[in-house]
């Protein structure tokens, strides 16, 4: 088990040292004693990969999984397809090399396939601009909240937000926007749908 931890026990005295503990049982002084464990954790001896891998699929094994059952979860959380073609478009070398000195986590391929998924989707509809390099849809809509507002070219207003939007992404709106002067109002879901 000793090449899984590659710290050298100098290395450990000067992080120790840097930290102000004489030793690894100093990091837990704050841990009262009668709460920690004073034998060896009884674990098995280790197995190979192949073992393991078989033991966590037979475990696995026991439950069911999304392809098996509906799913009611919302947020986001629904049984959807992802066709081949992504796989493979998503393996081309141009999508994970040649990398851009301006955006270091993100390949030029990236850039570009971002470039030519916005250029279509501005033309397919219309728009005087589309964004596809976001984060996640929480940062989205609060791109899209900061847009509007900025549109309205108003110094305040209300914003509404439907009581059905994810409560994550209420709240990264709320970080957004919270030095606005525009009051926020959550439209509760109608009965009826």
């Amino acid at each position: 088990m000793g090449f899984y931890f590659p710290h050298t026990e100098a290395e450990i005295k000067a992080m120790l040292g840097e930290v102000g503990a004489k030793s690894l049982d100093d990091l837990f002084a704050a841990i009262p004693p009668e709460f920690r464990l004073k034998r060896d954790l009884n674990l098995a001896s280790g197995m190979p990969e192949p073992q393991v891998e078989a033991e966590l699929q037979r475990l696995a094994g026991k439950n069911q999984s999304c392809g098996e059952l509906v799913c009611f979860a919302g947020g986001g959380v629904y049984n959807h397809y992802v066709p081949r073609a992504v796989d493979y478009l998503l393996m081309r070398s141009e999508f994970s090399t040649a990398y851009t000195p301006y955006q270091p986590e993100c390949s030029q391929g990236t850039l570009q396939a971002i470039f030519e998924y916005q250029s279509m989707v501005k033309s397919l509809t219309g728009m005087e601009v589309a964004n596809a390099s976001m984060y996640d849809g929480g940062e989205a809509a609060a791109e899209a909240v900061l847009m509007a507002t900025r549109i309205s070219k108003k110094p305040e207003g209300t914003i509404l937000l439907s009581a059905g939007l994810h409560p994550h992404y209420q709240r990264v709106i709320n970080t957004y926007t919270r030095h606005l002067d525009f009051e926020k109002k959550v439209l509760p879901i109608n009965p009826a749908g």
